[in-house]
């Protein structure tokens, strides 16, 4: 599979146990939904590699503990840590009104209320403790809003555009003339 045909769900983190089992970060707001799954994709010198699951059980709120198919041993499962882990994109639950994937919005129009079309988002950061939308305008300008419901006030899949409700003043200080 390749990394632009799947998603990110998270690392694994530590080994679990003596007969293989390991511990997994996931980055979700429902870990619950990833329970019960039969094989994932780990990243593996650059390339997404299948592994099969016996297992995968939520073990604290965003931790999973996983069992995997030919992991029967401490030393096979040592070579997995810190292994990033990713499923296809079309295993993602569909989202609906002003939920969305941060990949789903890629390329889409940023459109203020109040100012009319910002540019298109080119990027969303979310590596800093708040998530942002990386936009870009006709003039090259980057401008930056945070990802969040605040400022979120419809997601148009059907039109690929996102429309803001901004404060006064943000979307000034990114504009140079």
């Amino acid at each position: 599979m390749k990394k632009e045909k799947a998603y990110y769900l998270g690392k694994i983190v530590k080994k679990y146990g003596l007969k293989g089992e390991l511990l997994a970060k996931i980055d979700t707001d429902e870990p619950e939904t990833y329970e019960g799954m039969a094989s994932i994709f780990l990243e593996i010198k650059g390339k997404l590699v299948p592994f099969f699951l016996n297992n995968s059980v939520l073990h604290k709120s965003s931790i999973l503990r996983l069992n995997f198919d030919d992991v029967n041993n401490i030393d096979d499962a040592e070579a997995l840590i810190g292994k990033s882990i990713y499923l296809p994109l079309e295993s993602l639950p569909e989202l609906t009104g002003n939920k969305f994937y941060f990949h789903e919005v890629l390329g889409f129009d940023a459109i203020d209320k109040n100012l009319g079309v910002l540019g298109k988002i080119q990027a969303i950061n979310d590596n800093a403790p708040q998530a942002f939308f990386i936009i870009i305008d006709d003039k090259e300008n980057e401008i930056l809003i945070p990802v969040s419901d605040h400022f979120i006030d419809k997601v148009d899949r059907e039109n690929n555009n996102i429309t803001f409700d901004t404060p006064e003043g943000l979307i000034d200080i990114y504009r140079i003339k």
